[in-house]
């Protein structure tokens, strides 16, 4: 059965312009052939959030899974649509520019029991405590990383929800974190062991665990799976499991960045 769901439509909005990721700077962003600074990733992935939670409810933040993938970017200001395409059990997701073209592509879907893995398989590991300016020994193969511990309070979450257009009520009328609060610890993963030049994150997979709440306090325990390149650029995986207060697994994710990306040679 497929069955199309009315389209989300947002107003993407750079949250990260004064960031330390010059990837959304738009003068930056030129040099490596964008038309201006990129909308996060993170962020685009939290606009394809919305469907799945409008589709499932609150059993989505419980144990969903989502994946995307981006394709193009998105920039300030645009005007995209979310679109889901209920397929059997599980959603089709895509955005969408105002011309047709796709940027990003994912899926979603409700699993019944989730595979929860061992908080011992992940073992709770510090961010650096001195960043260094990116190089070989940062990410390298099967190294274990870790965050800087981060609590989104209510004021906090009200500022995020505003961030990424969210419209769903749920998270602050219940007090729980929007799951793009978890990819932007995964984020944290390469931000805070590494002084990183631009950089793109380029796909992430999540299986939601539990829900996470505004007091919670959380951290990223994550596993460096791949390190290669790949026409001229640096990829970097990740395979993460985020945890609420040292003790409740709250999603298991799976991360992919360009962490040196190629220049553009201008002619």
């Amino acid at each position: 059965m497929t069955e199309r769901i009315g389209p989300y439509r947002v107003e993407a909005y750079n949250t990260a312009k004064q960031s330390e990721n010059k990837m959304h700077d738009d003068t930056v962003a030129k040099k490596f052939g964008f038309s201006g600074g990129l909308v996060p990733g993170v962020d685009v992935l939290a606009y394809m959030v919305h469907p799945a939670v409008a589709h499932w409810g609150r059993e989505f933040l419980e144990r969903g899974l989502i994946e995307a993938r981006f394709t193009k970017p998105v920039y300030d200001g645009e005007t995209v649509d979310v679109t889901a395409e209920q397929i059997g059990e599980g959603l089709t997701l895509a955005v969408v520019g105002q011309g047709g073209d796709v940027r990003a592509t994912g899926s979603a879907s409700l699993g019944a029991f989730p595979v929860v893995p061992a908080l011992y398989e992940y073992p709770d590991t510090p961010a650096v405590e001195k960043r260094l300016p990116v190089n070989a020994d940062s990410y390298q193969q099967d190294k274990w990383l870790g965050t800087a511990p981060r609590v989104w309070p209510e004021d906090g979450l009200a500022e995020y929800l505003g961030e990424v257009r969210e419209t769903e009520d749920m998270y602050l009328r219940e007090g729980l974190v929007h799951p793009g609060v978890l990819q932007r610890i995964m984020n944290k993963v390469l931000v805070d062991n590494a002084v990183l030049g631009p950089w793109i994150h380029v796909g992430s997979r999540m299986q939601l665990l539990a829900t996470a709440s505004i007091d919670d306090e959380l951290v990223a325990r994550a596993k460096v799976t791949g390190n290669y390149e790949k026409k001229g650029h640096r990829f970097v995986e990740l395979d993460a499991l985020i945890v609420a207060n040292g003790v409740t697994p709250v999603a298991h994710c799976q991360h992919i960045a360009i962490y040196q990306p190629r220049e553009v040679v201008a002619a």
